[in-house]
């Protein structure tokens, strides 16, 4: 073989990663890798504290990044929600929509939630661990599990109530993003029944706001590369390769759940939403790879709906209404992780959970991962409520938090593929309705 055939790749490596996002992203995430290693604990080379002082300066642009997009999501769904109730044109059409929707997501949760339980009590990656070590490694040998089995339905009508907001100011402050959707979901309604005349000056308002906060992302998606290299280099030099295959099992148990979440993503695109798999699967292959590098299924949004709009070709009051909601609300990879690991740490601590436990953790964590913001790391945050719960030491969550940034990329992805999953199923029930509609005018 020539030395001409070993050098023939080069030049479209070299092209594909100057010109695609995503092979930029992936060529970051490598080098991150490389460097991490380099000045982590395996060789030494570096001081930790120099290491640790190096990776600090190396995530000013994920930090960067990350603000920027904290900065302009509020305003961006905010606008894009109202756009895409307005754009379904009547009353009919958005009670269609807006329930199918509603019912799709709760209907794809709870389907991630008990592929993670069978996966997790199947593998049961608790028992590929030395308790005992693990607890004195990382000073939990007084840890005892809290007894509280049940979980307090009593709070949940309060918890209903809370997510409609008295104050959407305040609201806004906070970013609540629940909260916001739903003053979005009110207003957007209202804005339907009133006349075009009334409801014009408002929409092109937020048409303006709308494509300001596109531009500032677009801006931002070019330190995603910088911000991949990095949170990449920050993980594998504080934890080393050897830390991050301690907990391999877990890992593995929840890549596994969410690679069967896929699956089930592909089944939908192929049999319902009647598409063709592998160009479909390329289409959509950079909103899943800046999902996977940013951890935030809100910075990668406005891809989302780029990439639905240009390349699936879906309908824009399709694809405005379910991405932004799909973003804050249809969590599938955050709800199968949190139920794995409060799984896995029950195993751990040698907690046995009754079927009713079980029940009621997963009905908290259909309920938390569609409340939970869609930024990084606030998966974590989110699951000490269920360990709590299930009457786990949350203290458990620090064997957790070694590895969770790379689970956290994983889920985001997931959760990125399943809102335009939505989207593409959404879209083929509006064009067929759309068909059905035009063939009965035209008999009558």
């Amino acid at each position: 073989m020539s030395l001409k055939s070993f050098e023939y790749p080069h030049p479209y490596i070299i092209t594909l990663i100057k010109t695609k996002l995503w092979a930029q992203v992936l060529f970051a995430l490598f080098l991150g890798l490389v460097f991490g290693v380099f000045i982590g604990p395996e060789f030494g080379y570096v001081e930790e504290d120099t290491a640790n002082t190096i990776t600090e300066w190396l995530s000013i642009p994920a930090h960067l990044f990350l603000k920027i997009i904290q900065m302009i999501i509020v305003p961006l769904i905010f606008a894009s929600i109202i756009r895409g109730l307005t754009s379904s044109g009547s009353m009919k059409q958005l009670q269609s929509l807006g329930l199918g929707v509603a019912i799709y997501f709760v209907i794809t949760t709870a389907i991630a939630l008990s592929i993670g339980i069978i996966v997790v009590t199947t593998i049961v990656p608790g028992n590929f661990i030395d308790s005992e070590l693990i607890r004195e490694s990382f000073g939990l040998e007084d840890a005892t599990p809290e007894q509280k089995p049940e979980l307090g339905l009593q709070d949940i009508p309060q918890s209903i109530v809370s997510i409609v907001p008295s104050n959407p100011l305040s609201s806004f402050m906070a970013g609540e993003m629940l909260s916001i959707i739903v003053f979005a979901l009110i207003v957007g309604v209202s804005m339907i029944t009133l006349p075009e005349k009334s409801s014009k000056p408002i929409l092109d308002l937020l048409e303006s706001i709308q494509k300001i906060t596109l531009k500032v992302v677009s801006w931002a998606m070019r330190l995603a590369p910088f911000a991949a290299f990095g949170l990449m280099a920050s993980i594998t030099s504080k934890l080393g390769l050897t830390a991050l295959s301690g907990l391999g099992a877990y890992m593995m148990t929840v890549v596994i759940g969410l690679f069967i979440m896929l699956i089930v993503y592909i089944i939908i695109i192929k049999f319902f939403a009647k598409r063709p798999l592998l160009p479909t699967l390329r289409m959509i292959r950079d909103p899943q790879l800046l999902a996977f590098s940013t951890s935030s299924s809100a910075a990668v949004m406005p891809l989302s709906i780029k990439t639905a709009e240009e390349k699936l070709k879906v309908e824009p009051k399709v694809s405005q209404f379910v991405i932004p909601l799909g973003a804050t609300i249809n969590m599938d990879g955050t709800a199968m992780y949190q139920i794995i690991a409060t799984f896995f740490l029950a195993q751990l601590f040698s907690i046995e959970l009754g079927f009713t436990t079980i029940i009621l953790i997963s009905l908290t964590a259909l309920a938390a991962s569609i409340g939970a913001p869609s930024a990084p790391g606030t998966g974590i945050v989110i699951l000490s409520t269920i360990l709590i719960a299930a009457g786990i030491p949350p203290v458990g969550i620090i064997l957790l938090l070694g590895v969770d940034r790379i689970l956290d990329m994983t889920r985001t992805m997931v959760n990125v593929t399943g809102d335009l999953t939505a989207c593409m199923f959404f879209d083929r029930r509006a064009r067929k309705k759309n068909l059905e509609e035009k063939s009965i005018a035209s008999e009558g």
